[in-house]
Formats: structure tokens, C-alpha cells, sequence
């Protein structure tokens, strides 16, 4: 990690590198643009000056001439080779620059390079007879320009400029050194002290000498300020976290009461709604057996009045036939009320157990939800509230059969309870739908529906708007328990006053490897 003096003149340099590479880039543009005009003035010069004084000469095929005048405008270095050529595209005189500089005869085919300019040359002469000007073409002028001047001109400026850019860099960083370690003296004694109020016993710790009259200074007198303010806080803060303590033990004790506390009117609520099925199903079994057993003693009494008339010889073919219909009749009665009795004592003993043993095992979804409903009967027939299930008869479920009753119990005594009266017509919906590895369960109900206020807390534990009437308000928060953490699933609810409402239950088919909450 860089110290910020480092960081400091980093910045600055990078900055005024920067600054001056933006400044020596527009200079050498300008610098390129100036050599650039200068060149195309010499090229077009020299082309003019040829243009206007080679025709005559070649006019007159004076080589002589022509020579002289190449040689003239050989002069600057920037001219390579100029090569003047006839009508015939035959080369009639030239002139180059060998490799040491010097100027000899060009021939045709020599690789001159460089930039090369092209011009016509035009002889102008007066007819005598006529009196009339007349241009002949009479060859054709091929120059040669170097641009070594102008890229040698360009480095020599770039290396200026870099050398100017880095003796600048050395200066600032040189001043920034000088005037940086002013400032971060005696900064760096003031973090030492720091480091040692933070890592030391404030008692430890002894103030900085005050002995500065500058902004530093002041930042020492602060400093000192603090130690002996932080010094009076740890004092007390020793004090406190003695009686925090204390509280904190206590608090942990009270917690822990009321965890236990709540446990047990959890255990209490679900045990509860257990008593209760066990009293609806003795109260409907009642009835079946009651008939089985009147059933069971008419036949005993027809069985036995058939018997003595047969020994006493005195039986009627029209007794036989009475005690025939009234065994049938008997005989149908009993299996009727038997097969009922045996009905809702299995799916009481299914339930029960699940309930009480929470045991892991796969089951049909349709025929558990149909065993729930049948051991809720006793409680749904004393209303005017019908029970749909939608459910294929396939789905069936790796999970706590238990748990999902107890889940299924309570949203339908909630629904009875809460959303319907005892005179109102409802009706309670359970429908079920597969997708993938994941149940969705929709249980609904038209009756009133749940006010907005309360929407959001009805699965807070506790949480009942029937206080008074024997709520206890944890129906819906142990639904709420058993579908996140048994199930590992979620429940949504949706309520509109007047028009239902409707839970919504996604959960995987097989539950999570866990063991049962």
C-alpha cells in the first residue's frame, strides 16, 4: 500500500506529464503543418521555375543548358533527382543524389524514392507567317522530393520535448519532497499515536507533546482531548458492561422461560385440535353403532321367537318369511353402519397416528386429503359449509403425513371459524396441482375474508381477532412453521372483504432430509 506523499506526486506528475504531452502534441502538429507548407512551396517552386525555363531548351536540344539548370535547382538537399524526358518518353537529361550527397547524371530507371511530382513541359512560340501563338509539348519533367528533413526536424522536437517533460517531473517531484515531509512529519507522529491508543491500553497511552502553534497543533490538542474523554468512556463502559452482564443473564433466563412457555401452548394447540377430533369422531361413530347394535338385538329377539316356535312345532310358513325380511333388513342395516363405523375409526386411526408419531412415509395426496376431511366431518356437518377436493389421484408425496394433516386441520377450522357463520352457506376448496418436483395446494374459501389491517399478521404467533371466544392465535403460525421448516415450502395469502380468501402452498413432493420439527 502507497503512502499518500507517494500518491501525491504521482499525481502530479502524472498530471503535468499530461498537461505538456497535450501541449507538445499540439506544438508538433503545428510543428508538422509548418514543414509540410514549406515543402509543397519548395515542390511547386521548383516545378515553376522549371516548367518555365526547360522548354526552350529542350526546344533547342541544348543539353548544355539543361544541364546547368538541373544543376541549379539541385541546390537544396530536399531535391533527390529531377529527370527531364522528350515526346518520345526518352530521358534527355537528369540529375541525382548518389549516397554521399553528391549530384551525377540521373538514369531512366533509378529507384530514387522520396515524393514525386510530375509536370508537362509546354514550349510557347509565335508563328512569323501568321503572327499567331502556338504550344507545342515538347517533354515532360519528373522530380524527386525527400521528406528526410521533415521527419528528422519532427524526432529531434519530440526528443525535446520528452527531455524538457522528465527534467520538469524531476523538479516537481524534488519540490514536492521538500515540501511534503513539512506536513507528513508530523502526521506520521500523530498516526503513531493512534496506532497506539488502538492497539494499547488507553491508560497505556501518554499525550502528544502540544509544542506546535500551527493547524498541527491544534490537531494534537484534539487528539489529547479525545484520549482523556475516551479514557473517562472506558471507564464507564467497564461499569457497564458489569451491569450488561448481569441483565444479559437475566434476559437469557426470561427468553428461554418464555421460549419453553410458547413450545408448550404450541404443543398445547395441536394436542388440542387432537382432543377435539377424538370427541367429533366418538360423537359420529356413536350413531352407526347405536343402529348396528338395535339391528343386531331385533335379530336376536326374531332368531329367538323362530327357534321356540320351531320346537314347540308351530312353525308358520308365514313366519319364516317375516323372519327372513326382518333379517334381511337387519342383516343390511348392521353391515351399513359396520362398513361406516369401520370408516371413520380407520381414518381416525391414520390421522391420530401421523399426528402423534411424526413419522416420515409416502402416501397418496387425494386419498389423505379425502381421510382428513372425513375425520373433520363431525365438525363440517354441523355447519352449511360444503368441502371440494380437486386433486389428481396420482400425486402422492415423500414427506410427514402428520404435518400436512395438522396443516389441512387447521386451515379448515380457521376457515370455520373465522370465515363463515353458523347460518351462512360457503363452501371450502382444496384443489391440487403438480408441477415437476413441486405440489402447489390452493385452499379456499368464499366466506368473508380477512380485513387489510389484519392481513399481514395472520401468521404472527398469537395473533387472533377472537380473543375473547377461546382464540389462541396459533393456527396459523403453526401452518406457517410447518410448511417453511418441515416441508421447506412457502404460503402466501390473498383476501379480498367480502369474496374469500385463498392460501396458497408451494412445497416440494419430497421433503427435505431433516429431522421432524
Amino acid at each position: 500500500m502507497h503512502s499518500i506523499h507517494v500518491r501525491l506526486k504521482i499525481l502530479y506528475v502524472v498530471i503535468v506529464t499530461v498537461v505538456l504531452a497535450i501541449f507538445g502534441t499540439y506544438s508538433q502538429i503545428e510543428l508538422r503543418n509548418e514543414l509540410e507548407s514549406r515543402n509543397l512551396q519548395l515542390q511547386q517552386g521548383v516545378m515553376t521555375r522549371l516548367q518555365s525555363s526547360l522548354p526552350p531548351a529542350l526546344w533547342e536540344l541544348d543539353q548544355r543548358k539543361i544541364g546547368g539548370l538541373l544543376e541549379g535547382e539541385m541546390l537544396p538537399r530536399e531535391v533527390l533527382a529531377i529527370r527531364v524526358l522528350d515526346t518520345n518518353d526518352k530521358i534527355f537529361g537528369g540529375r541525382m543524389r548518389d549516397e554521399y550527397g553528391q549530384v551525377v547524371p540521373a538514369p531512366r530507371d533509378a529507384d530514387v524514392g522520396g515524393d514525386i511530382v510530375e509536370g508537362e513541359l509546354i514550349y510557347r512560340r509565335i508563328e512569323m507567317a501568321t503572327d499567331a501563338s502556338r504550344e507545342d509539348t515538347v517533354g515532360w519533367l519528373v522530380i524527386n522530393f525527400s521528406r528526410q528533413h521533415i521527419v528528422e526536424r519532427l524526432h529531434a522536437e519530440v526528443v525535446r520535448k520528452v527531455t524538457e517533460i522528465l527534467l520538469l517531473d524531476l523538479a516537481l517531484v524534488v519540490a514536492l519532497s521538500l515540501s511534503l515531509r513539512m506536513v507528513f512529519n508530523p502526521l506520521k507522529r500523530l498516526r503513531d499515536g493512534l496506532y497506539d491508543l488502538a492497539t494499547r491500553e488507553a491508560d497505556e497511552v501518554q499525550p502528544l507533546p502540544e509544542n506546535r502553534r500551527d493547524e498541527f497543533g491544534e490537531v494534537v490538542h484534539g487528539f489529547n482531548r479525545i484520549l482523556i474523554k475516551l479514557k473517562a468512556t472506558i471507564e464507564r463502559t467497564r461499569k457497564a458492561e458489569e451491569e450488561a452482564k448481569c441483565a444479559s443473564t437475566a434476559a437469557a433466563k426470561a427468553y428461554e422461560e418464555l421460549r419453553q412457555a410458547q413450545d408448550s401452548l404450541v404443543q398445547a394447540e395441536r394436542l388440542a385440535s387432537l382432543g377435539g377430533l377424538v370427541a367429533g369422531v366418538a360423537h359420529e361413530i356413536n350413531t352407526p353403532v347405536g343402529i348396528t347394535l338395535t339391528s343386531a338385538s331385533v335379530l336376536a329377539e326374531a332368531t329367538d321367537r323362530v327357534r321356540r316356535d320351531m320346537q314347540a312345532g308351530a312353525m308358520k310358513k308365514s313366519d319364516l318369511l317375516t323372519y327372513l325380511d326382518t333379517a334381511g333388513e337387519s342383516t343390511q342395516l348392521i353391515m351399513a353402519n359396520a362398513n361406516r363405523a369401520a370408516q371413520l375409526i380407520q381414518s381416525f386411526k391414520q390421522i391420530a397416528v401421523d399426528q402423534t408419531h411424526e413419522e416420515r412415509r409416502s402416501f397418496a395426496l387425494r386419498d389423505y386429503i379425502e381421510e382428513v376431511v372425513t375425520s373433520l366431518h363431525p365438525r363440517i356437518k354441523k355447519t352449511r359449509v360444503t368441502v371440494e377436493i380437486d386433486c389428481d389421484g396420482g400425486v402422492c408425496l415423500d414427506s410427514y403425513p402428520g404435518a400436512f394433516a395438522q396443516v389441512l386441520t387447521n386451515l379448515t377450522m380457521n376457515a370455520l371459524i373465522h370465515a363463515f357463520g353458523p347460518d351462512d352457506d360457503g363452501c371450502i376448496t382444496i384443489r391440487v396441482r403438480q408441477q415437476g418436483g413441486c405440489i402447489e395446494l390452493v385452499f379456499s374459501d368464499n366466506g368473508r375474508g380477512i380485513s387489510p389491517e389484519h392481513l399481514d399478521k395472520v401468521f404472527d404467533p398469537f395473533f387472533t381477532t377472537q380473543r375473547g371466544q377461546g382464540g389462541t392465535g396459533l393456527g396459523l403460525n403453526i401452518v406457517y412453521n410447518l410448511v417453511a421448516k418441515q416441508f421447506g415450502g412457502t404460503i402466501a395469502v390473498a383476501s379480498t372483504p367480502g369474496q374469500g380468501t385463498q392460501f396458497t402452498i408451494r412445497f416440494p413432493s419430497t421433503a427435505p432430509q431433516q429431522e421432524a420439527a
